[in-house]
């Protein structure tokens, strides 16, 4: 039998509201994994929270799904533009809540998310993610995305 479907599902303010503080607590604390100090990982969430979501309300063209398998929320993505042109999108945050890792639904929102993103004008997708995170490097590496710039760090 071949796994459910995975869908996108468009978060509504109230979603967001409770949304917001659990993502950027991940946020924060993958930054503290890939080697920012608790307050360099405190000041980038704030910047994150301050920039997309002045006054706890997203940010014009900022769009949040919750990542459906079947009936079930599997995740979340969050993704948008860079910039004005609004020709550039990002790929801001993806989770896959664990008992749904490993079944593809990762892949398979990332698809249905570039989708989204061509429909709103999108000509190119960009995303940022974590030396620490390699299963996620081959997944996007799959999925045709390359480095776009390398940052190397090295704790002395």
């Amino acid at each position: 039998m071949s796994e459910p479907r995975v869908s996108l599902v468009p978060m509504s303010d109230a979603q967001v509201a409770a949304w917001l503080p659990v993502a950027m607590a991940h946020y924060e604390q993958a930054r503290i994994e890939a080697g920012d100090s608790p307050g360099q990982a405190a000041a980038a969430r704030r910047a994150s929270e301050e920039r997309f979501f002045p006054g706890g309300r997203r940010v014009e063209g900022q769009l949040l799904h919750t990542v459906r398998l079947g009936d079930e929320e599997a995740g979340w993505l969050w993704i948008g533009p860079w910039g004005d042109e609004g020709t550039v999108w990002w790929v801001w945050d993806l989770m896959v809540h664990e008992p749904f890792r490993r079944r593809g639904v990762a892949r398979r929102a990332m698809i249905a998310g570039e989708e989204v993103a061509r429909a709103h004008g999108a000509t190119s997708l960009m995303l940022n993610v974590f030396a620490y995170n390699e299963g996620a490097i081959a997944l996007y590496r799959t999925l045709g995305f390359l480095p776009a710039s390398i940052h190397m760090a090295k704790r002395l």
